[in-house]
């Protein structure tokens, strides 16, 4: 399983901010960014509602030991989201996309908090592969538009052929402001 480029290129941003709080894997599947990230030293929690590919990452985990811990919830049920306010260091969000999270996913991080997320847009349909529901792409210029309260660092939207596949993805590198207390 190979790390998705972008979380390679951000990797010296993402170290940083695990000095903040837990590296946190949202949707994380069978762990290909977690399993990187803690392969660097840095402690991770990933979180999925599928618990076969949960005790995929933690076998994997188990066997390289890496610092990975698996956390089981339904990230789009009503009361699944399980991250404490002010608590994460740094959130990665990589092919998954739920709205109505982008305020929760902002109060989780800490002051200083790195956001680091990728996903399809809608543009992805003419690849035939991947989600084809509007609810999980993105418009185009959309993904910033979630996160208005963080400090952009680096966004970009297109089509990229960095994988074994072509996608069409937006990318979002964002930090929490220290000064958002009311947050």
């Amino acid at each position: 399983m190979t790390p998705s480029p972008w979380l390679e290129q951000s990797r010296a941003l993402v170290q940083a901010a695990a000095a903040l709080g837990p590296v946190v894997d949202l949707a994380c599947g069978r762990g290909r960014n977690a399993l990187a990230v803690a392969g660097w030293g840095t402690r991770v929690i990933g979180i999925d509602r599928n618990p076969d590919v949960l005790n995929e990452l933690a076998g994997a985990a188990h066997r390289a030991r890496l610092p990975v811990q698996c956390v089981r919830a339904d990230l789009e049920a009503e009361f699944g989201f399980p991250l404490k306010p002010r608590s994460c260091g740094a959130i990665l969000v990589f092919r998954f996309l739920c709205r109505r999270l982008a305020p929760r996913i902002v109060e989780a991080l800490a002051p200083g908090g790195l956001l680091l997320t990728e996903t399809f847009t809608l543009d992805h349909r003419q690849f035939g592969y991947g989600p084809t529901r509007e609810a999980f792409l993105l418009a185009a210029g959309e993904l910033p538009t979630l996160f208005p309260e963080l400090v952009i660092d680096a966004t970009w939207e297109g089509v990229s052929n960095a994988g074994p596949r072509p996608e069409a993805v937006a990318r979002l590198r964002a930090f929490r402001h220290s000064s958002l207390d009311g947050l």
